[in-house]
């Protein structure tokens, strides 16, 4: 019997093994498994330099690796391997500021954004009433007085003769006014004897209540609604998210939430449900300020607490807003504060104390000024709290330089710009309008946006933002040359803006943001390049795939 040779062993030190093992895999016959190779793709990091690949690499949901493609497929072997077909990535998008659990409620109501006067607001009204006939109120959202004729805030006498029986309840598009019905002020016990502070309770010439509620007022009837059950919250809140993601959106900064609110989110993405992840800022009550500055920050793999949100002001449509001179359409309304200057102080310096952010709503040139000023004043020199102002709409040219020398953060929503202009010069006036909406300026001073688009009050597609911030122009692509083009930001200060920006303004950039080694595998596909796209098709940019953590989370890719 002839035995085959066998060959002869080779003995080596234990210690050794591992560097020939690797010295093996770097010779090419031994690739590093992954659990995701995507190749075949123009793949935008967003690093530092601006780079451009065609693949990368995941492991344990995490980028591994970002490179060509020959490169990422002689070295790693995927149990899961996409081909892009030459499509185009990104990091997941990071809307800066929305209203996702407000947006997630809100889907129970009528849809009144878009109508084009108030008889149109009734006929939507009888419609959501037949779908629902057994609700207790009758809610709606989205409506705007500047998109009508006649320009005027409506009132309530309309909705008393045809909804007598249940109380109506319908949030201006901003979010700050609203409209209701006598039934919903009976229940709330509002009349014309109620005091408010912050807010307006609208009269007419005789006295009357005309069912207009502004600021602060509109808490005293809001609060009345009742709240959804906890399976139907669970319910709308994916269907939120349903949405979200397939526009793209990995990362959510919802701006004003309850702490039954954000314990609600965290058990969802706890038990897997909520993909997306959030950055809930706390809505700064006296009491949820003590309850979250004695429990501290937040920070899981989905999840962020770690910010206040601060009202300081209200809106420009209702004018709200606080200006520093009065309104050109109202020549003896300047706005309100929602708060008097000693509580904004003082709770400034609590949490200059404490580890937490303090993001500021100011629209008004005289509440970002206040702001800003009492920001620096707190600080003392610290310019890297992140401390945010979100909106900063109307700054005046001399505050600008505000925002570098304290740190703070310009947190904007480019298509504010562009779904105000048509009558946003009635109420500033020519000369004061150019200091609002001027985002490009903001950047020169600071160097980073946060870009978001205050969902629902805008609609929630992060490329319309996207294309206002590049094109200033609407989704008609209106007006030609772009509305202030002055203040127009390159597309690679508007991608960073939407995805690394807006992670370093919640301190995630370490987690997130970028498509580079050690960061999140959030990523989504599109079917066109927004860099190099003519301006006009960004809006009808479609997301064929959205992953979260390398786990498709929408799409077919």
């Amino acid at each position: 019997m002839i035995r085959p040779l066998r060959p002869r062993q080779l003995w080596l030190p234990a210690a050794l093994l591992p560097l020939l093992a690797g010295l093996t895999g770097c010779s090419g016959s031994q690739k590093t498994a992954a659990d995701l190779v995507v190749y075949n793709a123009t793949v935008y990091p967003v690093d530092s330099a601006f780079s451009q690949a065609e693949a990368f690499a995941v492991q344990d949901g995490k980028i591994s690796f970002v490179g060509s493609a020959d490169e990422v497929r002689r070295r790693y072997q995927g149990q899961q391997e996409v081909d892009a077909r030459g499509k185009f990535i990104y990091p997941g998008f990071y809307d800066a500021h929305c209203h996702f659990y407000r947006y997630a409620l809100g889907l129970r109501d009528a849809v009144l954004v878009g109508t084009g006067s108030w008889n149109e607001v009734l006929q939507k009204l009888r419609a959501q009433r037949r779908q629902y006939p057994q609700a207790l109120w009758l809610t709606g959202r989205g409506w705007d007085q500047n998109d009508w004729p006649s320009k005027q805030f409506p009132s309530k006498d309309s909705l008393d003769r045809q909804f007598p029986d249940v109380p109506v309840f319908l949030i201006r598009v901003d979010g700050h006014a609203a409209l209701v019905n006598q039934k919903a002020l009976d229940l709330a016990g509002v009349t014309s004897r109620t005091p408010i502070s912050g807010g307006v309770i609208e009269r007419d010439a005789q006295g009357r209540l005309t069912g207009l509620l502004v600021d602060n007022a509109v808490d005293l009837v809001s609060g009345k609604i009742p709240e959804p059950t906890p399976a139907e919250a669970a319910k709308l809140l994916l269907q939120a998210q349903q949405e979200c993601l397939a526009l793209g959106l990995t990362s959510l900064a919802d701006a004003g939430l309850e702490p039954a609110q954000i314990a609600r989110i965290d058990s969802m993405q706890q038990a897997g449900q909520l993909k997306v992840r959030l950055d809930a800022m706390v809505s700064a009550s006296p009491a949820n300020v003590d309850y979250y500055l004695k429990k501290g920050p937040t920070r899981t793999d989905r999840l962020t607490v770690n910010s206040f949100k601060v009202y300081a002001d209200g809106a420009l449509g209702s004018r709200g807003a606080c200006l520093l001179h009065p309104y050109a359409d109202q020549p003896r309304q300047t706005g309100f504060l929602l708060s008097s200057v000693k509580e904004y102080r003082d709770l400034a310096r609590r949490l200059a104390a404490s580890p937490f952010q303090m993001n500021t709503h100011a629209i008004g040139d005289s509440a970002n000024r206040l702001l800003l000023d009492i920001y620096g004043e707190v600080l003392r020199g610290q310019t890297d709290r992140r401390w945010r102002i979100e909106h900063a709409q109307v700054v005046s040219h001399a505050d600008v330089a505000k925002f570098q020398r304290y740190g703070i953060v310009p947190s904007v929503q480019p298509t504010h710009a562009t779904s105000d202009m048509y009558w946003a010069g009635e109420r500033l006036g020519a000369e004061r309008l150019k200091t609002a909406y001027a985002y490009q300026d903001l950047l020169r001073a600071t160097g980073r946006l946060a870009l978001g688009s205050d969902f629902p009050v805008e609609y929630l597609n992060p490329l319309f933002g996207f294309h206002a911030a590049v094109a200033r122009q609407d989704a008609k692509n209106f007006p030609k040359g772009g509305f202030q083009p002055e203040n127009a930001i390159s597309r690679q200060a508007a991608l960073r803006g939407m995805t690394e920006w807006a992670a370093w303004a919640a301190f995630e950039d370490g987690q997130k943001g970028t498509l580079t080694p050690g960061k999140w595998a959030d990523f989504v596909i599109l079917d066109q390049d927004i860099m190099t796209a003519p301006a006009e098709q960004l809006r009808a940019v479609k997301v064929l795939g959205t992953y979260i953590q390398g786990e498709k989370v929408y799409g077919e890719w």
